[in-house]
């Protein structure tokens, strides 16, 4: 009880953000602190708890056995706090104002971020929406802590341990310009895979997507010509030239300046889930959004 009331709360959550950064100076951006506020701050936690705590290492800050083992009962402790003093009620989005972060590429921008928008707007006037690049191997620890609000993921791939809600499947369709004189019906197999494709690789610079290996397996290939990592820009080369790509129905629907034609082969497509982390499940405010854009989509 005396270290108790020696303590102060603060000072564990630097704590909790030093043992995850591993870096004094990561931690002050992480906490909007300066790096020599946050040097005090270790300092006192080192007299607190009698144990350097981090050490000076070649990879940067190195825990000690003491801060090995705080590591777990001290983000439970916090989360518990954090837990404890959220407002209770209902949440009500005319009067909240609010900053939502959101992990979305180009193609949920547009099938899923944008149908929401014009409502959410309407129903919650005064919040705002960040969308966040999406890098998949950091979802999950961004909703850890606090730094996303919701992420936008094929179920393949989803990252462990986060709250997921399927929101759609998708198809593959095959998509030129208005008027192109090799789509004005279905294609062949050896018509397709004689035209111009354009490709979206997420991780650049790829010429082989799910197409290519469906054209695979009964010994066939297209003429890949172009790749790009994102999907709106593929949706404009299209549109502008004689390409043609495997483009998800959703982001071509209604396009007049799109010619649109189902595929000689099947090709597999997805499904579209949000994810959120248990820190937030309960937060009335965070199930709302999740309930308005499940219901947008």
């Amino acid at each position: 009880m005396n270290n108790l009331r020696r303590l102060d709360l603060n000072l564990l959550v630097t704590l909790d953000v030093l043992l995850d950064e591993h870096n004094v100076t990561r931690a002050a951006e992480r906490l909007n602190l300066s790096q020599p506020s946050v040097s005090v701050q270790l300092g006192r936690l080192r007299s607190l708890f009698g144990d350097p705590l981090l050490l000076p290492g070649p990879r940067g800050m190195q825990p000690t056995a003491k801060a090995d083992a705080l590591r777990e009962p001290l983000r439970e402790a916090l989360d518990a706090l954090e837990q404890a003093v959220l407002p209770a009620g209902t949440f009500d989005p005319a009067q909240a104002e609010r900053t939502w972060r959101i992990v979305a590429s180009d193609y949920a921008e547009s099938t899923i971020l944008l149908p929401a928008l014009g409502g959410l707007r309407a129903a919650a006037p005064l919040t705002r929406v960040a969308v966040v690049a999406v890098a998949p191997s950091a979802i999950a620890k961004q909703a850890e802590h606090g730094e996303i609000d919701l992420a936008f993921h094929t179920t393949a791939g989803v990252p462990p341990g986060l709250h997921r809600q399927a929101l759609f499947d998708e198809r593959y369709v095959l998509v030129g310009r208005a008027g192109h004189p090799r789509l004005k019906r279905k294609p062949t197999r050896a018509q397709f895979c004689r035209l111009e494709h354009v490709i979206v690789s997420p991780d650049g610079g790829g010429f082989r997507g799910v197409t290519d290996e469906v054209l695979a397996a009964v010994d066939l290939t297209r003429r890949v010509v172009l790749s790009v990592p994102h999907f709106l820009f593929v949706r404009s080369v299209v549109e502008r030239t004689d390409l043609v790509a495997m483009l998800p129905e959703r982001l071509v629907r209604g396009m007049d300046a799109l010619q649109v034609v189902e595929p000689p082969v099947e090709v597999p497509g997805y499904e579209m889930s949000m994810l959120w982390h248990e820190r937030a499940h309960r937060d009335p405010a965070h199930r709302w959004l999740r309930e308005f854009i499940a219901n947008a989509v």
